[in-house]
């Protein structure tokens, strides 16, 4: 795929590989709160938050979690008053960074990832600044180590269900379709037994750029960082960041 960027396979084995588990519940519990008010709180009626459980039981978080995190959404226990905010800017090597939070205070989280990105040779810049550079995706990726898997025939079958393309790298497979088509993909594949590392409505880059050596680690740096507040849900990037720099920023 043209607008493919190494980013979102990095982050997800980084992520797989992170401790820090606290965290993540923290931002996964606000995204099925979220679903849940504003689609009710069952999800055979709601896929936003269908898909924010699956993501949440991927991810090993407890069944209490989750269902606390669903009465708040409800309305059923008391929940902050979170809001959807994206952040969009610049990182080194040119790079486009498109950043969604969720948030109760807005001025607290501007100033925070205002912050990070002057820190780490980034700026943030303003609305629309960089959006334009990336689609509305689904993308489905199956872990190549995990599963031995015949790329043809599932790319045929993927195909033949709805999907718009498909990526390949060295560990993962992306099968790539419209936001509409992506429940219906993912259980026409799930039907014939494939397994998912990560199911997501994403954003993908149309056009990626390529970040010089000397810059890798600074770019590499800025999206953890960014990662790393509390308020980020998710992180989007089109620098194709070099891999010997990526093993030094491990």
């Amino acid at each position: 795929m043209a607008g493919h960027s190494k980013w979102a396979n990095i982050k997800h084995r980084k992520g797989k590989e992170d401790a820090r588990r606290g965290q993540l519940f923290t931002k996964l519990a606000k995204q099925i709160t979220l679903a849940a008010r504003e689609g009710g709180g069952d999800p055979e009626s709601n896929f936003r938050l269908r898909l924010a459980m699956d993501t949440a039981r991927n991810n090993n978080m407890p069944n209490d979690n989750i269902e606390r995190a669903i009465k708040r959404g409800t309305g059923e226990l008391e929940s902050e008053n979170l809001e959807e905010v994206i952040y969009e800017g610049y990182g080194p090597g040119g790079m486009a960074v498109l950043v969604e939070a969720l948030t109760d205070n807005r001025n607290r989280t501007a100033s925070d990832v205002r912050h990070v990105f002057s820190k780490h040779g980034g700026s943030l810049g303003e609305s629309g600044c960089v959006a334009w550079m990336f689609e509305k995706k689904g993308r489905l990726a199956i872990d190549k180590q995990a599963a031995a898997v015949d790329e043809d025939a599932l790319m045929l079958e993927a195909i033949e269900n709805g999907a718009e393309d498909i990526e390949v790298d060295e560990e993962y497979i992306g099968i790539i379709t419209a936001p509409g088509d992506f429940e219906a993909v993912k259980k026409a594949l799930e039907s014939s037994g494939y397994k998912f590392d990560d199911a997501a409505v994403t954003m993908i880059p149309t056009n990626t750029v390529e970040i010089p050596q000397d810059k890798s680690v600074q770019a590499l740096r800025l999206l953890e960082a960014l990662e790393d507040l509390d308020d980020i849900q998710e992180v989007y990037a089109n620098g194709d960041i070099d891999e010997e720099a990526l093993l030094e920023g491990a």
